[in-house]
């Protein structure tokens, strides 16, 4: 049976949400990532992108194509907000959907012509997401994830593309090779040497000679230029850790200041926690070294969400990570083995009053922002 796979993709989606919340950045270049010189740019406006601005761009060259733009640092809180919205909408309706990324969503829609037909359905589908979150969102429709894929790429912005199975292979001949998904750069530079330059060219070369020039992802790029992709969509659960980072503007070796940071890092994801109604067993405190060596260290730990409890074990693994006395470019926390759950009381160090302070601190951060209240410790 041939299958029916739709590659659902919101539109500059983190520019999208800002625009949300702040219509003066409509029509004008929008460019959204780290402030500092070692920042890049995660996301930007179209008219951003004719200056020739694009995602992982250094932040320093983006200033300077465009110094006009408008620089935001951005906000993961309120993209993973919208994000959830939209998944929420497909789950509601969808047969079986795969979350690829925070703005992305793959649909297995195969069977459901019997009944109504999947353009229409579609169609429907992205007019809700449209209505009830604000957001544009483009989707291509077609046989596989890959031409699915490449069909968002040619509908945006905020557009909508079919491609039946008879008009797949008329429909990539004339694209170039960087349109497909899982190119690298380096593989592109190396394919554009040999004279291939579109689709069409590539899906001719033997498969024999793309695995010895480029080995098995060779042959995956080869099939997918033949228009070939068995990749299923994966039925979406929910994720089993939650991590932040942060790069230094300049390398530092103040142990002080690393622990006010493990204060500030680890009660933001505990209060993610509590607020997705998750427990964490496993605290994991992440350094990069001024030379990139990295190191880590995990402990197992009682299922718990609050951050008194998971700041103390992060400075206790920070210190005992810590040995090399080098500058620190990089420190990170993760929470892992995350389970579905309600902060249980531990009898000999939690009282009512402390649980109470919790879910009040909570409120406050719900309602005006995660760094509302925070603890001096962690104030940067």
């Amino acid at each position: 049976m041939t299958k029916t796979i739709i590659h659902l993709d919101l539109d500059t989606f983190f520019v999208s949400v800002e625009r949300l919340q702040n219509s003066r950045l409509n029509n004008k270049p929008v460019i959204i990532g780290g402030m500092s010189d070692r920042g890049v740019v995660s996301s930007c406006s179209y008219e951003a992108r004719r200056y020739g601005i694009h995602s992982a761009m250094p932040m320093r060259m983006a200033k300077q194509l465009c110094k006009d733009a408008t620089f935001i640092r951005g906000d993961m809180e309120a993209y993973s907000k919208y994000s959830d919205i939209v998944t929420s909408i497909i789950a509601e309706r969808a047969p079986l959907y795969e979350k690829a990324s925070i703005d992305e969503h793959y649909l297995d829609l195969t069977g459901m012509d019997r009944f109504f037909g999947c353009m229409k359905w579609s169609h429907e589908l992205r007019q809700r997401i449209i209505e009830e979150s604000g957001l544009p969102i483009s989707f291509g429709l077609s046989v596989n994830k890959t031409i699915s894929k490449i069909a968002t790429g040619e509908a945006k912005p905020n557009g909508e593309l079919q491609i039946n199975a008879p008009a797949v292979q008329p429909f990539l001949n004339p694209l170039s090779i960087r349109k497909i998904p899982g190119l690298g750069q380096k593989s592109y530079n190396l394919l554009r040497s040999m004279g291939v330059e579109k689709i069409e060219t590539l899906k001719d070369i033997p498969p024999f000679m793309m695995q010895k020039v480029l080995g098995k992802n060779g042959i995956t790029l080869w099939r997918k230029a033949n228009g070939k992709d068995n990749t299923p969509v994966i039925q979406y659960f929910e994720r089993k850790s939650i991590s932040t980072e942060r790069t230094f503007d300049r390398d530092t070796a103040d142990m002080r200041y690393l622990e006010e940071l493990i204060v500030h890092m680890v009660e933001k994801l505990a209060f993610d926690l509590r607020k997705q109604q998750k427990l964490t067993a496993s605290i994991t405190i992440k350094i990069k070294y001024s030379n990139f060596d990295t190191h880590t260290m995990q402990k197992r730990i009682p299922y718990t969400s609050f951050d008194h409890v998971l700041i103390d074990i992060g400075k206790e693994l920070l210190n005992r990570l810590y040995t090399r006395r080098m500058m620190i470019r990089l420190i990170g926390v993760k929470l892992s083995h995350l389970i579905t759950g309600a902060q249980q009381l531990n009898l000999f160090e939690d009282t009512p009053e402390q649980v109470n302070l919790y879910l009040a601190m909570d409120r406050v951060r719900k309602r005006f922002g995660s760094h509302a209240i925070r603890r001096a410790a962690g104030m940067e």
